[in-house]
């Protein structure tokens, strides 16, 4: 008598359990987009609020949804559940693959170095100012603050949602120095780290007891303080109106201006904005490989390895001896002070600051990328800042999109629905960040990477 055969399972795509989560989808989706894109509200002749029907644009939303959803339940969720289950090579022979994270960061910071010259040399001086101002300043702006909050969330478990307050506090900080004592740039910069590091430590005396969701909301209470101080402190910082004509920074004593002793006319070259614009970008790329290389340092040293330490179990970290109290107060006053480096930068640059630079949304933006980089990754976060900044700027370049929905369609409009959207499907394929592993700073005979689903809350 012979045992009965077991069915196999079927393998290849389900269509019939694809179509079914499409129409799902397609449902649920139509219950957001149908009222938010479907229907408007504008003013007519008579200045009356009236509905507009746009319903031919949420469907055309809604069929995306749904055909996304089809591939992803047919083709893709399939082959990474087979993918996980399926023994690479590597592991087979008991090998593991190359790191070549080292020789990627090499290629990027070749590739960042000389960025500017590329975008030049495609488009031209003028042509340039965009590509490098909009893209390159500004990724490298969040990439800065990325770096500088990993040292509070990623390094030492500290969760920190009113990181702005320090940036603003840069900012302020450059703006009304330069105006009233007028100093330079050169200057000013250190101190306006000071004041934002002096800030950091004043935050972390009350919150030296608070942990987890209790440390969340109470800086969370500190940043929105210090923008309310901004706005109704009329007297000092001009209040919701802001601090015009703030001084532009030179380089050595040259003005990047039309003067006789501007830099174009000292060194004959055409006069164009585009000369001030790539100085930015230099200096900026120093400032966030300063934040870097000092990062990088503090780690091998016994005071990142206490803030590792304190992620981990602060129980465990009081049992060794470690001092909690310097620890904490150190990692919020080291990234406080690099948000006021960037702070003083963002004034210089902007030539004008005001509270509405410095709202929360900027803070969930900086926590955003340093979850999303992966926490306590120096290149994921620089990953995340690129893909988030760089990603919600190209939105402005997506023109050819209004021959689908309308003239007056305006892509800037969805930045934030794409943003969530973008964060929840990273959340589903990296749950961990972009990069999940890290080496640790102390190993005991060889450096290995450390997978952060062996990481508790994967801080790896």
């Amino acid at each position: 008598m012979t045992a009965p055969v077991s069915a196999k399972p079927r393998e290849g795509a389900d269509y019939g359990k694809a179509g079914k989560d499409a129409i799902l989808a397609g449902i649920i989706a139509f219950g957001i987009f149908g009222p938010l894109v479907g229907l408007k509200t504008e003013q007519n002749m008579s200045n009356e609020l009236i509905v507009v029907n746009d319903m031919v644009s949420a469907l055309i939303i809604v069929a995306i949804v749904m055909a996304g959803r089809f591939l992803l339940s047919a083709f893709v969720f399939p082959y990474m559940s087979q993918r996980g289950k399926k023994p690479t090579a590597a592991n087979a022979l008991g090998t593991e693959k190359p790191d070549r994270s080292k020789l990627y960061a090499r290629l990027g910071l070749v590739l960042i170095f000389f960025y500017p010259i590329i975008v030049v040399s495609l488009v031209g001086f003028q042509g340039s100012l965009k590509w490098v101002d909009n893209f390159g300043i500004q990724i490298l702006i969040y990439v800065m603050l990325g770096w500088g909050l990993n040292i509070v969330v990623g390094l030492a478990g500290l969760l920190d949602l009113g990181y702005v307050a320090f940036y603003a506090v840069g900012a302020y900080s450059y703006a009304l120095l330069a105006i009233n004592f007028d100093l330079s740039f050169w200057v000013l910069l250190p101190v306006a780290g000071l004041l934002a590091a002096f800030w950091g430590v004043i935050l972390g005396f009350p919150v030296l007891r608070l942990r987890g969701d209790y440390l969340a909301i109470v800086t969370l209470a500190f940043g929105e303080i210090i923008r309310l101080v901004l706005i109704n402190f009329r007297e000092l910082t001009n209040g919701s109106a802001g601090i015009s004509s703030i001084p532009k920074v030179t380089l050595f004593g040259i003005p990047f201006d039309a003067s006789p002793d501007g830099f174009a006319k000292m060194f004959d070259l055409p006069l164009s904005s585009a000369y001030y614009k790539i100085f930015l970008y230099y200096l900026i790329l120093l400032l966030a490989l300063l934040t870097a290389y000092v990062t990088i340092r503090l780690r091998r040293m016994p005071i990142g390895r206490a803030w590792e330490a304190l992620r981990e179990d602060e129980v465990a970290c009081r049992s060794l001896g470690i001092n909690t109290t310097n620890t904490k107060l150190t990692a919020f006053a080291i990234g406080a002070m690099f948000a006021g480096f960037a702070g003083s930068f963002f004034a210089a640059r902007q030539g004008f600051v005001s509270p509405e630079s410095f709202v929360f949304m900027e803070s969930a933006v900086i926590v955003a990328i340093v979850v999303l980089g992966g926490m306590g990754s120096m290149i994921g976060v620089a990953v995340a800042a690129a893909a988030m900044i760089g990603g919600t700027e190209l939105l402005r370049e997506l023109t050819f999109l209004k021959a689908v929905f309308g003239p007056e369609f305006n892509p800037d409009q969805y930045r934030m629905l794409l943003f969530g959207l973008a964060m929840v499907g990273i959340m589903i394929w990296r749950p961990r960040g972009f990069v999940s592993s890290r080496e640790p700073t102390a190993y005991l005979f060889e450096r290995k990477s450390v997978s952060g689903s062996l990481v508790k809350e994967g801080h790896g």
